[in-house]
């Protein structure tokens, strides 16, 4: 396991995947392209672009919608900055903390398998 705490970037593994959600999206699609190595950091950068990607997709499609979509929008914002206050600290805790559908959609960008199905075998 020691290999896994090698990053390409050669920051902690737990650092690099907190980074992995500090501008959704962004840093998700930017880890993903430089983070070669470690499966873990890898996996946080692939379910940052899965989850904060969408939700500013449609937080933006709703903001167009006069007053009942503007509020959801709203509302879909609060919920996305709690989400990535939550998962930004599992990661630096080390956890692979695995949301349903996007967890899923991380495992497919990067062409593995989950970190469960790896220690049952």
């Amino acid at each position: 396991m020691d290999n896994q705490r090698k990053t390409t970037i050669g920051l902690e593994k737990n650092l690099e995947a907190l980074l992995c959600y500090l501008l959704g999206w962004v840093t998700g699609i930017i880890f993903l392209i430089f983070e070669k190595e470690n499966r873990y950091v890898r996996f946080h950068a692939a379910q940052s672009v899965a989850v904060f990607l969408p939700i500013f997709v449609l937080a933006y499609a709703l903001g167009l919608i006069p007053l009942f979509g503007i509020l959801l929008g709203w509302i879909l914002r609060l919920g996305g900055i709690v989400l990535w206050i939550f998962l930004m600290y599992k990661a630096f805790n080390g956890e692979e903390y695995r949301l349903p559908i996007a967890s899923d959609m991380a495992d497919k960008i990067i062409g593995g398998t989950s970190g469960e199905e790896e220690k049952k075998d």
